[in-house]
């Protein structure tokens, strides 16, 4: 990989419509019977479930709670753990709760520290909560802004740190996770990433612009797409009781219907791996649903837009 000077300017075109329903043959996939089906990851060579585990479900769980679910997720066949320092203490019950299966997963981590020192300090505290002595992938955590960008592909900046960390073999790939089609567009033109995690929802998909000029650039660069969000309904209304899903800040779809039509969405473009939900309950179901998850037809895809067009995405592009 080779960084570049720095960023290019970018035009942001109009969404590639055509982009969905996907060919799925662009990108590698196996699945046995009763299996979770695997996916490639971008030019990596690595094989990932299609669903995988966002470490934010163990937060504020006893240690015993964390194995529980972990072993569930592992029981299912689940072999993608994402986890981030700012996940209150998930890391740190994730790490014992990982550390006997750490040989056959695939770890990712993020930092949402900008610059080099910051994103170090991260880092190696990371490594040591987690019981690992390096991460599968490490990624820029949550990028929103042009000058956030700026700032990490800068001198002093954050992907400093992560190409030390390669070349110490702290960490294998390189990737980002990003909340802005700005951010990540800029982000994907300045540097060849191995991976990009964004939120890929058929709501924001089609109500909000949002997502398919993104896709676009990432299968053009052969990149390894993560998806977010795709049990997202929408921004919580105003007075709605938030407290039976903490982890949320959306309300999330919660029926078996609707959350199993919103990852068939994600999963049926040329998505390695869905984090569906951390709220624990969401995730089950989620989870339990990984045998019925085939891709759209053109009669559903339909159907999904129309749903789509009624209702209020949780981002849009331009932002409003």
């Amino acid at each position: 990989m080779k960084r570049r000077d720095f960023i290019k300017t970018t035009s942001i075109m109009a969404p590639a419509i055509s982009l969905f329903p996907s060919d799925l043959s662009a990108i590698s996939r196996e699945a046995g019977p009763g299996k979770l089906e695997k996916r490639a990851l971008g030019k990596t060579g690595e094989m990932l479930t299609m669903l995988g585990f966002s470490g934010i479900i163990v937060r504020d769980f006893t240690q015993e709670a964390s194995n529980s679910i972990v072993k569930f997720a592992i029981d299912a066949g689940v072999n993608y753990f994402d986890i981030a320092p700012s996940y209150g203490d998930a890391i740190i019950k994730l790490g014992p709760s990982l550390e006997p299966f750490r040989k056959k997963i695939f770890l990712a981590c993020k930092t949402g520290g900008r610059k080099r020192d910051d994103s170090r300090k991260d880092l190696e505290e990371s490594l040591k909560n987690m019981r690992t002595d390096h991460f599968d992938l490490y990624q820029f955590h949550a990028v929103t802004t042009t000058e956030d960008v700026s700032t990490i592909l800068g001198k002093g900046g954050a992907m400093e740190t992560f190409l030390e960390a390669r070349q110490e073999g702290k960490i294998r790939y390189i990737g980002f996770s990003a909340h802005s089609v700005e951010a990540a567009m800029a982000l994907m033109n300045g540097f060849d990433f191995d991976t990009i995690l964004f939120p890929v929802n058929f709501n924001t998909w089609y109500a909000g612009n949002f997502g398919p000029q993104v896709l676009n650039l990432a299968m053009e660069k052969k990149m390894g797409i993560l998806a977010i969000k795709a049990m997202a309904k929408r921004p919580w209304p105003e007075g709605a009781d938030k407290s039976k899903y903490p982890r949320c800040w959306y309300e999330p779809y919660t029926d078996e219907e609707n959350i199993r039509l919103g990852l068939r969405f994600t999963l049926s473009h040329p998505v390695t791996s869905a984090l569906p939900s951390g709220e624990e309950e969401l995730y089950r179901i989620a989870l339990n649903l990984r045998n019925n998850l085939q891709p759209l037809d053109d009669k559903e895809v339909a159907a999904i837009k129309t749903k789509a067009l009624s209702g209020e995405p949780i981002f849009t592009f331009p932002a409003t």
